[in-house]
């Protein structure tokens, strides 16, 4: 064979064979996802959860807060689970857990969760470990009652911030967002609307931390109802770390808004996530860093 015709159909052939394989590659990948099923990995007797947390270079270690069952946690992805706050926490009910990135021996816990159902346990403001959640202590904030979120600086595992939702049953002045840039021995509230409106969710930009996005909520919670929507709730920016606040308008309810979740997309700063609750709620996208929705 003239051998530029062997070399025309030798690489002929190593195409063909190269398609094959993609072909069976994505037939068996598809397979391989049909026969895939969702299952409990525990614990058993944990009880609804809102808040989980994982390690960002270590796969098998997680922990979990439930609403009414203390911190858990795992080092064999879930396969087995241990109570690791029984001894030290004095209240049950879990609303937000974040491990530092920088140092994940260090993890701070909200208390209370951030669901506000019929029937809710309230916490007693956010503990702190330094030793992966051998030992605890509690750190303040004790009268913020419901915590939606905890957010550490992956630089700084030091400057710590945190969204309390506070009482449920009526007004009070430790809700909001805080901040501590000591670990938690004092804490300045850096965002408050009013007595009966607390923060409900809290992200940042994960280029630029200092950029951050705080969702706020008016709530009531009352022996035979639940009031969930007011003037007070809504989304605030941020782009010095905190001190300084703009509440977002442009593009998002005219009506009054009730529980806010907020997300920044990691491959894109400018794209912004809202989940909006209230009579023109829904899922709400701004692709301008917040500007517009």
């Amino acid at each position: 064979m003239n051998p530029r015709r062997r070399f025309l159909a030798l690489v002929v052939a190593a195409f063909l064979i190269l398609a094959g394989a993609r072909m069976l590659g994505a037939q068996q990948n598809l397979n391989f996802g049909q026969a895939l099923r969702w299952r409990s990995i525990g614990p058993d007797r944990g009880g609804r959860v809102t808040a989980v947390a994982g390690l960002v270079n270590d796969r098998f270690t997680y922990y979990m807060g439930a609403t009414g069952g203390g911190v858990w946690k795992t080092v064999n992805a879930g396969i087995t689970w241990s109570p690791i706050s029984d001894r030290f926490f004095k209240t049950g009910s879990v609303g937000s857990i974040a491990v530092s990135e920088s140092n994940p021996n260090i993890i701070y816990v909200g208390m209370g969760e951030a669901c506000l159902r019929s029937n809710i346990s309230h916490g007693d403001g956010v503990y702190k470990s330094t030793d992966a959640g051998k030992t605890w202590r509690n750190v303040g904030l004790r009268d913020t009652s419901q915590i939606g979120k905890v957010l550490i600086d992956p630089r700084n595992p030091d400057l710590v911030y945190v969204a309390a939702i506070g009482h449920p049953y009526g007004p009070n002045e430790e809700r909001g967002v805080f901040r501590s840039e000591d670990g938690g021995q004092t804490w300045k509230k850096i965002l408050f609307v009013n007595d009966k409106t607390g923060a409900a969710d809290l992200t940042a930009d994960p280029h630029d931390p200092r950029i951050m996005y705080a969702s706020t909520w008016q709530v009531l919670r009352m022996p035979w109802d639940i009031d969930e929507v007011g003037p007070g709730s809504g989304i605030y920016k941020t782009t010095d770390g905190g001190d300084t606040w703009t509440r977002l308008a442009d593009g998002l309810p005219k009506t009054d808004m009730g529980k806010i979740g907020l997300t920044v997309s990691p491959m894109d700063s400018r794209r912004v996530w809202a989940t909006i609750g209230g009579d023109d709620g829904g899922i709400y996208r701004s692709d301008d860093a917040g500007k517009t929705w």
